[in-house]
């Protein structure tokens, strides 16, 4: 195998056809060398880029070193041979790729993964999330062939690297076990932009999948706060210590890890850990704000659950027993912007009515934006909802601010095509919207109106599309958190004709087809 021409870097971020294009030959070649599998496929992946990582950060060292014309600090890998007849150095991708498939793959499978499994100890999370790595790639031609197309593929800037990464998970089409599914990135956008992150913050997802909401928080404050990389406290906080996610799906923990190192991140803080089963006494009023869409199909045992968790909210229903998870992670005035289904808004069991009681009463609820049912397709077609509160202990609710988010930009079925050119959907369209445009995309109007909720908006009528309503009358309602239990819809007056106009209208019509069918028949005769 050749080596390959440097590609050259590239500076947008939008990925062009081209770009898309080089991708989609990647999934093709595992497809036909027998994985079909999209997660496993981009297991796969996550590996062979995780392993091309290590080297380009090996060049860089090397590099740095010789700059200075110093000895090479961070060796990632050892000097010397592994074995009589190879080097250590063999492992590094830019000298394995130029090996025979067959000497590759040997290298790949018997040494590079074993390799990879020791990689714990050096104390990154990813590398202790490697430990587990599976190499499944069944031929030497294909391994060889994936490895030429990886190697095609500009990876050297982090926003191009970033969306590489994105349009690989947008190709994990079908739904997981337990209700997870990707939440879309305009969603994540919306629900970061109406949070806004700050540098000091501590943010954590407990049910992190993919890791969507803290590559976005980590692009936000990319673009808020650029001096911060300048300061080296705030630098090694935002590699190290500011974002947090846990899963209990070893791949997702892998594939999560790896979206956020090719996103900039050094070191992210995404760990196994079963977020409601485990006690939470080492991170309870701990975190800063909370950014979460976390499984809510199914049901724990109360056996399999925290007995802490139980203590508040007795159920089985998991949106219901994340919801208390969150308050238990969130340190007093720590705030969430968390996706749930439709009905923790309006169930009437105990826990449901309590869940929301506590809400309202005991915290600060500040926003509902109910979202359209079709935002999940194809995954799923349920209705959901954005919760945004802030813990505080003693209360704070007056006024709870509701919108009605009937179009994101996106067709609502399962082709899910943009309504909008791509520069006119998120939350920050390029230029602002039209009425017509608006209809279509509703998220520029929600982050608009989120941002006046405690001035204008307290005087919009219940008729519109956003609104508030007061504690008071939600404590009226049972503590229903529903939108279309507040929201008034205007009828126009219609006019109906009399019923003795529309007879006689009917009769004329009658006669007139008879007079005409006569006519016809004479004319056949």
């Amino acid at each position: 195998m050749s080596d390959k021409t440097k590609p050259k870097q590239i500076t947008n971020s939008v990925l062009t056809g081209e770009l898309k294009s080089k991708v989609d030959n990647v999934w093709q070649a595992f497809w036909t060398g027998g994985i079909s599998n999209p997660i496993d496929v981009l297991g796969q992946l996550t590996y062979l880029l995780f392993i091309k990582r290590l080297d380009d950060l090996q060049i860089l060292e090397e590099r740095k070193a010789n700059r200075v014309g110093k000895p090479v600090e961070r060796k990632i890998f050892p000097e010397g041979k592994y074995d009589e007849d190879h080097f250590w150095d063999d492992l590094r991708w830019s000298r394995f790729k130029q090996k025979n498939p067959d000497e590759m793959y040997k290298i790949i499978s018997l040494k590079i993964f074993p390799f990879l499994q020791g990689l714990g100890s050096e104390g990154s999370t990813f590398a202790e999330n490697m430990k587990d790595a599976i190499f499944t790639i069944p031929t030497p031609a294909l391994l060889s062939k994936v490895v030429d197309l990886i190697d095609e593929i500009p990876m050297q800037d982090r926003d191009t690297k970033g969306d590489i990464y994105e349009y690989m998970l947008s190709k994990l089409s079908t739904a997981g076990t337990n209700g997870q599914f990707r939440t879309p990135r305009h969603i994540i956008q919306l629900m970061v932009e109406m949070t806004a992150p700050i540098s000091r913050d501590l943010i954590c997802d407990p049910a992190c999948g993919t890791a969507g909401f803290l590559v976005q928080a980590s692009e936000y404050l990319r673009k808020k706060e650029p001096t911060l990389f300048f300061d080296s406290e705030k630098k090694k906080h935002f590699n190290s210590e500011l974002f947090h996610g846990f899963d209990f799906d070893a791949t997702m923990l892998r594939i999560g890890s790896m979206n956020m190192l090719l996103h900039g991140v050094e070191d992210p803080n995404i760990k196994y850990r079963e977020s409601l089963s485990e006690e939470v006494a080492d991170i309870e009023n701990r975190y800063t704000l909370i950014l979460a869409n976390p499984p809510f199909a199914g049901s724990l045992d109360y056996e399999a659950t925290s007995q802490k968790l139980q203590r508040v909210v007795r159920t089985k229903k998991t949106e219901l027993l994340f919801l208390a998870l969150f308050l238990q992670l969130l340190r007093p005035g720590g705030r969430a912007a968390v996706i749930v289904p439709d009905g923790v808004l309006f169930g009437s069991s105990k826990a449901h009515l309590e869940i929301r009681r506590s809400l309202v009463e005991d915290h600060f609820l500040e926003g509902i934006v109910s979202l359209p049912s079709g935002v999940f397709r194809p995954y799923a077609g349920v209705s959901t909802a954005i919760l945004l509160f802030t813990k505080t202990g003693k209360g704070g609710t007056e006024n709870v601010w509701f919108y009605d988010l009937q179009s994101d930009g996106w067709s609502l079925d399962d082709k899910r095509n943009p309504l909008l050119p791509i520069e006119k959907i998120g939350p920050n369209p390029k230029n602002d919207l039209v009425e017509e445009e608006h209809k279509k995309n509703n998220l520029p109007d929600c982050l608009k109106r989120w941002k006046q909720r405690k001035g204008p908006e307290k005087e919009r009528s219940k008729t519109e599309q956003s609104f508030c309503v007061s504690k008071e009358e939600i404590k009226e309602q049972g503590y229903d958190l529903s939108l279309n239990r507040y929201k008034e819809i205007v009828y126009e007056k219609v006019h109906n004709q009399p019923p003795l106009e529309i007879l006689a209208e009917l009769r004329e019509l009658e006669s007139e087809i008879s007079k005409g069918m006569n006519e016809l028949e004479e004319m056949l005769k």
